[in-house]
């Protein structure tokens, strides 16, 4: 008896220790931002809002003047429609902008078919809601979708207007 208790306190007192060295980052915040230039900013926000079922948090301009000074532009003023899956302060956020520009590349066929950014993963509580929201706006489905993961779980996959591969999962109802 008196060794599982000395057990459990040295076990308890070897956490207490090591827990503020676990919790120690560089980062003021546990949230990412994400900026994505898109062709058609409007064809991209109903995709994103109507189709997928963001929400809108805010909006701000890059001015000709801090895009020169920051490095992002060479003084292309710029205005930044920012998204999140909910309008919370502990939501990441999914920046879009549009300089005007026509798509650059053709579509990628599957996520081998380019470098950066090929994919994000939203997580949802019911695909159905998602798939007749998409479909309404004819976007094109991905395999044989929905995939079973599990049980309860179900894969979807379907592009942005841009190419960016979106996989949705979650329980089908």
């Amino acid at each position: 008896m008196k060794s599982s208790l000395l057990k459990i306190i040295s076990i308890a007192a070897i956490l207490l220790v090591n827990i503020p060295a676990f919790s120690q980052t560089n980062f003021s915040s546990n949230l990412i931002g994400l900026g994505v230039v898109v062709s058609d900013l409007e064809r991209s926000l109903d995709f994103y809002v109507d189709g997928i079922g963001m929400a809108k948090a805010y909006s701000f301009t890059i001015n000709e003047d801090f895009s020169i000074r920051s490095g992002l532009s060479n003084g292309v003023a710029v205005e930044v429609t920012v998204l999140k899956l909910e309008n919370s302060p502990n939501a990441n956020e999914w920046k879009l902008m549009s300089f005007g520009n026509k798509q650059t590349e053709s579509k990628p066929g599957y996520i081998q078919d380019g470098t950066g950014v090929q994919y994000i993963t939203i997580n949802v509580k019911a695909l159905n809601p998602v798939i007749k929201r998409l479909k309404e706006k004819n976007v094109k489905f991905l395999g044989s979708t929905p995939t079973p993961l599990n049980q309860n779980l179900h894969f979807v996959l379907v592009q942005d207007p841009d190419g960016i591969f979106i996989e949705l999962i979650g329980p089908l109802e």
